[in-house]
């Protein structure tokens, strides 16, 4: 019996993934095992065995496309069999008609729906207006909004203004929005603009015949320069990484503690951790686990937290969701270490493990790739010794973790060498002022300097 494979949903907020490359092709047999195929979504990297034997019979989608999650991407069977009822794209193609009709709406509840929507102050985008409804739904749907006619008061966008973008059929797939800017037909999936559809570049012009290239003399002006595209998740960093900037009110403060006892403490559980299953418990493992625990003071609310509606509204979490800076070959990644401030520091310390080898190796579920209350960025290993960390909207805040170094202070009258690092946190003011963040510090400080007793309390 023919039978249809999907691509797979990996975690509940990936919407569609790239097919990479195509292991199979029609007519070729498959045994249990094999890899049919690979993709990824926009920071991470899957392949897809054959749950069952046969023959390819179809594929539909071609590597580089952009497909929606839940969506037939093959067919596997035996040979003369028929697939036509799998095809997405006749699916896609089916009329309006044939689907049940849905229940209108009331007319009166309509206009007054439209009536609350305009009177909510619109946000701007470039040159356009549209209102907090519209652009949540454009969000949510990957409308295109270059194709928007507005029909709201004064030119405005409004939610029915989307909803016919929506019910045309002219969306942008979610691994394409971030470099999307209009301008660009889809040819994916029910016509969205799909990311082969942003790669496609215009044919050039002939070239005119090309002059023997004259000889470079060095010291001479020359452009030896050349250009690449940026990759997927790279544009996804940039595009996170500005509306952070430009959407915050960002400030940092540096504090530096004397690390003589986080060192000690390393150093036992590396001498004689091993019967415990402690013996690679890291430095950076003990500074998430006390900064978890401080977090989760209750002074210190406004840091584990996000800013959502536009600023308007404040999100508290009742747990420490610890975001953990890793940095891979296609870029930083930031997975989740859920309920930090309740586990032991050694449960700690095997989750940030397994997280950062799962996303350097590409594996990572994505819903461990959002959640997070707060971030821990270190880069001390490469000697950082400050440095301004970037708030990952919509938390509030993000502690950058440098290198430890040496200080010098006088005790007693005579000058004394201690081990020192310093811990920059970068937060959004206009979710705290700077006086509760450098409390957080404080605080902070004095917990790792007596990381013993922290420890003992539990």
């Amino acid at each position: 019996m023919a039978t249809p494979i999907i691509m797979p949903r990996q975690g509940n907020t990936v919407e569609s993934c790239i097919i990479t490359k195509w292991n199979k092709k029609v007519g070729d047999p498959v045994a249990v095992g094999d890899i049919l195929f690979a993709y990824e979504t926009d920071k991470a990297a899957f392949e897809e065995e054959a749950k069952e034997a046969g023959t390819v019979l179809q594929i539909f989608f071609e590597e580089g496309d952009d497909v929606p999650c839940l969506t037939n991407v093959m067919v596997i069977g035996n040979p003369g069999e028929s697939f036509a009822e799998f095809d997405p794209k006749a699916g896609s193609a089916a009329p309006a008609e044939a689907a049940p009709a849905a229940e209108a709406a009331p007319a009166e509840e309509a206009a007054s729906a439209e009536a609350q929507e305009a009177a909510e102050a619109p946000v701007v985008i470039g040159e356009m207006k549209i209102s907090p409804r519209a652009r949540n739904l454009a969000e949510k749907s990957g409308a295109d909004l270059s194709k928007v006619v507005p029909t709201g008061p004064e030119g405005r966008v409004i939610a029915r203004d989307v909803q016919k973008l929506i019910d045309s059929g002219l969306l942008v797939t979610a691994a394409a929005r971030a470099g999307y800017q209009g301008g660009v037909e889809g040819t994916g999936l029910g016509g969205r603009v799909s990311l082969k559809d942003l790669e496609k570049k215009p044919e050039a012009a002939p070239a005119a015949a090309a002059a023997p290239a004259a000889p470079v003399e060095l010291g001479q002006p020359v452009d030896d320069s050349y250009t690449e595209p940026m990759s997927n998740m790279r544009k996804v960093i940039a595009k996170a990484m500005m509306t952070s900037l430009s959407s915050m009110a960002q400030l940092t403060h540096n504090i530096s503690y004397d690390a003589t006892e986080v060192q000690n403490a390393r150093r036992l559980f590396k001498e004689k951790g091993e019967k415990f299953g402690m013996e690679k418990i890291s430095i950076n493992d003990i500074i998430m686990y006390v900064v978890a625990r401080t977090l989760a003071m209750p002074e210190h609310k406004a840091l584990n937290a996000n800013l959502i509606d536009d600023g308007k509204t404040m999100k508290y979490f009742r747990g420490v969701h610890l975001g953990m800076a890793v940095d891979t070959d296609r870029g930083l990644m930031v997975p989740t270490i859920f309920n930090a401030d309740k586990m032991t520091l050694k449960e700690l310390s095997a989750t940030a493990k397994r997280l950062a080898k799962e996303c350097k190796e590409g594996k990572i579920n994505p819903d461990y790739l959002q959640g997070a209350s707060f971030t821990v960025s270190n880069i001390g290993s490469l000697g950082i010794e400050s440095f301004t960390p970037v708030v990952n909207p919509p938390q509030t805040g993000i502690l950058g973790v440098c290198a430890i170094t040496d200080g010098v202070r006088v005790v007693n009258g005579e000058i004394k060498v201690y081990p020192k690092m310093t811990l920059s946190l970068s937060y959004d003011h206009r979710a705290l002022d700077g006086t509760p963040a450098s409390k957080f510090l404080v605080d902070l400080k004095n917990n790792l300097e007596a990381f013993t007793l922290m420890l003992a309390r539990g």
